[in-house]
Parts: C-alpha cells; sequence; structure tokens
C-alpha cells in the first residue's frame, strides 16, 4: 500500500501543469501580437525565464519583484550584453502589464524592476567606404544568386529578413525606375527605388523565372543563415578579414548616408527605424562631437534616455 500511494503521488506531481491557465492565456495573448523574428525572440526571453521560474519551484505569476532581479543578474553573470539583458526585462515586464490590464494578475512583480542603462555609442563592426566598394566589385565577379544580396543590403539599407523576404511578382516599374515592394518589420508595406545595378543583378539572380521568391538556394528560399554566409564568403574573395554579416551592410549603408550629408530624419526614414534615437546609436560618440551636446538642429527636441526598442 505505502508503495502504491508513493506511485500515485509520483504520477500526480509528473501530470502537474507547468503553467495555470491564466499564466499560458498571458503568454499566448502577449505573443500574438507579434510576428516574424521578434516573436521568436520574445518567445525565447519568456522561455528562459518561465524555465529559471520551474527550476526554483516558482510559479510564473507568484514570481516577486527580487525573482526577476535575481534573473537579470544570473544574466550579467552569465557574461549577456547589457542591451539583451535590458530587452528580456523588457518582455517580461510586458507579460505582467499584459497580465494586469487583462485582469489575470493584481500586481506586476517586474514594475520597477531596474534595467542596465545602456550607452548609444555603435559597438558593431562598420565597413569603410574601400572596404564597401570592395565587397561591391568582388559580388559583382561572383555567381548571380551571390551578387544580387549584396547591394540591396549596401545601398538600399534592408534588413535581411525584408530582403530574403522579397518575391519576384514585387518587382515594378514607376516614373522610369525599377522598384521593389517589400514588408517591413512593422509590417508596413513599402515601395522602394532599385538602383540601376541592383535591378540588374536581381535580374540575373530571378533569370527566367516569373514567381516565387527573388533569392533562391537550393534549399529554397534564401533565410538570414544563408544570407550571412553569402557575406562571409564575399567578404573573404573582397579580402576583408573582419568579422562581417548581413546587419554590417546595413550599418554601413547609413553611416555611408550621414557622410554624404543625408539628413537624420531621411535616413531614418530609408532604415525603417521607429525611433531616431536607433539610428543615432549607428554613429556613435562622433556624432554628438561634430555637431555639439545637443546634436544638429534637427535632433535637438529628441532625448536620448531609455532604450528603444531594438532590431531583431
Amino acid at each position: 500500500m505505502a508503495t502504491t500511494s508513493t506511485s500515485t503521488s509520483a504520477v500526480a506531481a509528473i501530470a502537474e501543469p507547468v503553467f495555470t491557465s491564466q499564466e499560458q492565456l498571458a503568454l499566448a495573448g502577449i505573443l500574438a501580437g507579434y510576428t516574424g523574428l521578434t516573436r521568436e525572440a520574445y518567445a525565447l526571453d519568456l522561455r528562459q525565464y518561465a524555465t529559471r521560474c520551474q527550476q526554483r519551484h516558482i510559479r510564473l505569476f507568484q514570481a516577486r519583484r527580487a525573482d526577476t532581479e535575481c534573473f537579470a543578474r544570473d544574466l550579467e553573470a552569465k557574461g549577456r550584453a547589457r542591451a539583451t539583458v535590458t530587452r528580456r526585462l523588457c518582455t517580461i515586464a510586458g507579460l505582467y502589464r499584459y497580465a494586469v490590464e487583462e485582469d489575470l494578475l493584481n500586481h506586476s512583480p517586474a514594475a520597477h524592476v531596474r534595467r542596465p542603462r545602456l550607452d548609444y555609442d555603435s559597438h558593431a563592426t562598420g565597413l569603410d567606404r574601400n572596404e564597401l566598394g570592395a565587397m561591391l566589385v568582388a559580388a559583382g565577379l561572383g555567381p548571380a544568386p551571390e551578387h544580387a544580396p549584396i547591394p540591396l543590403l549596401a545601398l538600399n539599407g534592408l534588413r535581411v529578413s525584408e530582403a530574403a523576404g522579397a518575391n519576384i511578382e514585387a518587382l515594378g516599374a514607376e516614373r522610369g525606375h525599377r522598384t521593389l515592394t517589400i514588408t517591413r518589420k512593422s509590417g508596413k508595406v513599402v515601395t522602394i527605388p532599385l538602383a540601376p545595378r541592383i535591378a540588374r543583378a536581381i535580374d540575373l539572380a530571378v533569370g527566367e523565372r516569373c514567381e516565387g521568391p527573388i533569392f533562391l538556394v537550393p534549399e529554397g528560399r534564401l533565410d538570414r543563415h544563408g544570407a550571412a554566409r553569402i557575406v562571409r564568403r564575399v567578404a573573404r574573395r573582397a579580402g576583408i578579414t573582419k568579422i562581417v554579416g548581413p546587419h554590417t551592410l546595413r550599418h554601413a549603408f547609413i553611416i555611408a548616408s550621414l557622410d554624404a550629408g543625408v539628413p537624420l530624419r531621411d535616413v531614418q526614414e530609408a532604415a525603417s527605424h521607429a525611433d531616431l534615437r536607433t539610428t543615432i546609436r549607428y554613429v556613435g560618440p562622433g556624432f554628438y562631437d561634430a555637431f555639439g551636446p545637443s546634436g544638429p538642429a534637427e535632433h535637438q527636441q529628441v532625448e536620448v534616455g531609455e532604450e528603444p526598442a531594438g532590431e531583431l
């Protein structure tokens, strides 16, 4: 009888659900508001936090402020970047805020959790004009599937997800210019002009196909991992020893545009940044050195405070 009782208790413990119905509703509800890479990133944040709570036998809705603070300290001890810690705390705070708004929880334990303060200097790998030109030349000398993504990322500043998600049906012409209609990260559909060299590269990549993805690899549609491999191969052919990726080309586009005198607001629009502070981060401390402590006149009304949502 004792053995049976023990076995029954063990089975009951194993069968106990990880989340309550209210916790499941909150998790599903907050993730339903996002799509694509943003949703994947937030799901990862919540999964890591929920796993930590489970390991410490704490229900998600029974956690206190100290539990969230300790989660942040654990991330810092593991060497996570301050931007990563901040984003995960923002995700957790968003979960509890959603639960309070939906009357699933009385009080958010993450409402007053302190987040690491971030600097606004870009630490990304950058390419100068000569390196960017060398990459464009190396891409042009390579096969067509490797040629087209490079100028599209470097000269139009697209996110890799925007470029990889483009379809042949979205190519068009407007007032004598070749165009491409893409879906931005925010879900906004925009039409961008294509320089002649980009249009020629895309035509070579498309060939005789009339529909489907512009960038096609043997496995199917090009994804961000495949794009990263292409960028690395082209960089090696160009003799660049830096560690570069697709975002390096977007970074180079923003820096080159600002160096050429393009107004900051126009660069923000071209890069599809929701917050002007995100665009400024690409520039680094030299931005303020050149224009004074307040930046250029067009930026003097923008406060640099808490970190805006980053790119995912």
